[in-house]
């Protein structure tokens, strides 16, 4: 019996894995500017949103998407709703991949995904620059852009392994 509520509470938290991620990700302002890696930033809470409503959209829940987008515009200091805008736009984009798309390839989820984190950028940086007036600089935004593309291909495969090595094979036993 025992063993039993041990298997159903392990699988309870392995499924909860990217809502943990997700809110660590929003919550932790990180950089690494005490690396000295001054043009180094990706932004991790994109990549699993968009592979986590692309692969498996009953991980995430829309409403927890929003409340993570609120808790990261109170730890960035952008205008609140503004991150959970973004993110629901990234959520309806990969839905809509996932709904057109026949056979699925990491070469078109990334062409995708790079289309549509340039459209979200677009949208962060038009409202923060103009309606909002705030000093972007432009050189960040690209880095930014850059290996957060870059780095889907890396947590693509990370994801991909994590849920056919820990999640479906403790679900079959």
């Amino acid at each position: 019996m025992t063993g039993l509520r041990n298997k159903n509470f392990t699988k309870i938290i392995l499924s909860k894995v990217p809502l943990i991620l997700l809110f660590a990700s929003v919550l932790n302002d990180y950089d690494f500017n005490h690396l000295s890696l001054k043009y180094f930033s990706f932004n991790f809470s994109y990549i699993l949103i968009f592979y986590y409503n692309l692969k498996k959209n009953e991980s995430l829940g829309y409403t927890y998407i929003f409340i993570a987008g609120l808790f990261n515009d109170v730890v960035a200091g952008t205008p609140i709703g503004l991150s959970s805008l973004m993110y629901l736009i990234l959520c309806v984009a990969a839905s809509y991949l996932r709904n057109i798309t026949l056979r699925p390839s990491l070469l078109k989820d990334c062409i995708f995904f790079l289309l549509t984190i340039l459209i979200i950028n677009s949208l962060l940086f038009l409202s923060l620059k103009f309606i909002f007036s705030y000093e972007l600089n432009y050189f960040d935004q690209i880095i930014n852009i850059t290996f957060t593309f870059l780095f889907y291909f890396l947590f693509s495969n990370l994801f991909d392994f994590f849920e056919s090595y820990f999640v479906r094979n403790n679900n079959a036993g």
